[in-house]
């Protein structure tokens, strides 16, 4: 298909088209806002459906909107701003403009993604990619080397978690423009940095979504849980196929994001050939080949299915990676003792021997969801999983947004972390947890019709029915929104300074020793005595051998292997009393010994 939206076709001249789908519609026509006056454009119907128009001399950033019938105005639903919000008027963007500095970057391996997961309106006080930028020194000092933004298409209002975006293309004018979003990437990989983008094509937001104006972009051929499905195999559905793969090429060549984490894979229907998910996984693969750099593309998804990650010709989608709730929710309720929802099905320490190497659940019935779930992921490498104790879902969609360091005492929170860094999986740390952030992740809108600001709240309220969190915040109060917000580094206190030191050590630790720094889950062994709550994790590689011990129990216990001990979690450093080689594991204590 010809290209579609708004683009630049000779700078010089001024020269701007314009392309868009707009299903049986008698005609269209193109709206321009100049200082003084509205200009109306006739588009010509192209072929069926599709309508087009060019400007000449106005200038290259236009503002524009699309009039259907009975004379009513629409932004672009490929719009790369909207400097005015969801109901404004979209504004062409010259991507040629900005000038990079990364022209050899060359990506990061997957296998060595330490990844930090951040929310730019609450990870600094401005909420603004600057200031992210302005914040990286910070997290090299930390040790991750790979960011991953929530989502960034534009949103109704002044703040939101960002999967109630509505324009895909848009960057959140909330955040900055284009070249600010740009300037941050350029930042990161000049200081090593690699950069995903948390995408939403399984739902569009309430608020701002003029798609179905447009044409057939939904379907009442499957349901979700937002009503209607984003159209991918029903009638007119070549459209929104190829605005998805759109907007994958556009993230990546025009602001150079090294790859994509696709929200909620599990709620993108599709009973064609091939699935929408296979055809995103090709067009990364070869944007990376075009370009000569690394690209990946991670699913969440809460179905423990293979089929995503594993080989096309082998019958999969050829998906780098996936998100694995197991390990959390091992980790979760054997420290918090939490057995609310979906968290049930969990709570087992032993559980620890078979999900450090596979999915916990592989075909098994769970309780929470009345059916079998799950495939085996046994010979899967260690790669294709992102395991974390804390990300935005698991914090923010708790009722009053607590983090683990809110449920669970400090030295079982180094524990938890610790769990996460000797695994053999690809690391996630959420914003905050590396210091044990005490304020909450809460769930945050701002929508503008009085309706949805009360279905919102009303809804936010039924859906913890099934949990005993007490009651949520109004996730339209503005207090809502600035008590998620980090706590300077200026206002930490000493327990904050133990944990982030703790982490930035043992994030060099797995960086640096030949054992962690490959993920193989084969030459690794998990045993859990259950009574004492004491789990043991060897990991070796030729003639070296790493052990991990955790003590998750109250009492005392000897350490019941010799060592070089490399790390313990109650050195003082770490906020801890233990000095030297200590042969006892103190309650929550971690210690890493090295044999061979």
């Amino acid at each position: 298909m010809k290209r579609m939206g708004a683009w630049i076709k000779d700078p010089q001249k001024a020269e701007v088209s314009f392309r868009v789908f707009a299903y049986d519609k008698p005609e269209v026509n193109l709206v321009v806002q100049l200082t003084d006056q509205v200009i109306l454009f006739p588009m010509t119907e192209e072929r069926p459906h599709v309508y087009t128009a060019t400007v000449t001399g106005l200038g290259l950033d236009l503002l524009y909107k699309y009039r259907l019938a009975n004379d009513k105005d629409f932004p672009d639903p490929y719009s790369h701003f909207q400097p005015f919000g969801v109901h404004g008027f979209s504004q062409v963007v010259n991507h040629q403009t900005y000038t990079w500095h990364d022209q050899n970057w060359p990506g990061r391996d997957l296998e060595e993604m330490v990844i930090y997961e951040l929310h730019v309106g609450t990870f600094t006080s401005e909420g603004t990619f600057r200031a992210a930028a302005a914040k990286l020194d910070y997290l090299l000092e930390l040790g991750v080397n790979t960011l991953e933004l929530m989502p960034l298409a534009q949103t109704p209002g002044r703040w939101n978690w960002g999967y109630d975006g509505v324009f895909l293309f848009s960057v959140n004018h909330n955040y900055g423009n284009p070249d600010d979003l740009k300037y941050l990437i350029d930042q990161c990989h000049q200081k090593g940095l690699a950069v995903l983008l948390d995408v939403v094509y399984n739902h569009l937001g309430p608020e701002g979504n003029y798609l179905p104006e447009f044409g057939p972009y939904f379907t009442y051929k499957h349901e979700t849980p937002w009503g209607a499905a984003v159209n991918y195999d029903d009638a007119f559905c070549e459209f929104t196929r190829q605005m998805v793969l759109d907007n994958v090429t556009h993230w990546i060549e025009n602001y150079h994001f090294d790859g994509l984490r696709l929200d909620a894979v599990h709620a993108i229907l599709d009973d064609s050939e091939p699935h929408i998910l296979q055809e995103i996984s090709q067009t990364v693969k070869k944007l990376a080949a075009q370009q000569g750099r690394r690209l990946v593309v991670i699913a969440e998804t809460d179905e423990n299915n293979v089929k995503l990650i594993n080989p096309i010709d082998q019958g999969g989608y050829g998906i780098d990676a996936q998100w694995m709730d197991d390990f959390h929710h091992c980790i979760h309720t054997v420290l918090t003792g939490e057995s609310d929802g979906y968290y049930l099905d969990y709570g087992r320490i032993k559980d620890f021997e078979k999900v450090f190497k596979n999915y916990l659940y592989t075909g098994e019935y769970s309780r929470f969801l009345k059916k079998n779930r799950g495939t085996d992921a046994s010979t899967n490498p260690g790669k294709q999983f992102v395991v974390a104790t804390q990300n935005h879902d698991q914090v923010g969609n708790r009722a009053q947004g607590e983090r683990l360091s809110q449920l669970v005492e400090f030295p079982y929170l180094k524990a938890a972390a610790g769990l996460v860094l000797i695994s053999p999986y690809l690391p996630l740390i959420f914003m905050g947890e590396e210091y044990a952030e005490k304020n909450p992740f809460l769930f945050f809108t701002d929508f503008t019709d009085p309706d949805l600001k009360d279905a919102v709240v009303k809804g936010r309220q039924k859906e913890f029915q099934r949990f005993s969190w007490g009651e949520a915040p109004n996730p339209q109060d503005p207090a809502t929104f600035y008590r998620s917000k980090l706590t300077p580094r200026t206002d930490w206190e000493a327990q904050n300074k133990f944990m982030f030191a703790f982490y930035r050590d043992l994030l060099a630790l797995r960086r640096t020793h030949p054992v962690l720094r490959v993920l193989d889950k084969f030459n690794l062994e998990v045993k859990v005595q259950e009574e004492l709550r004491l789990i043991t994790v060897r990991r070796w590689r030729e003639n070296r051998e790493l052990i991990a011990l955790f003590n998750l129990g109250q009492g005392n216990q000897p350490l019941p292997y010799p060592g070089t001990h490399l790390l313990n979690s109650e050195w003082p450093v770490y906020g801890g009393s233990v000095v030297g080689e200590s042969q006892i594991l103190t309650p929550g204590n971690l210690i890493i010994l090295e044999r061979g």
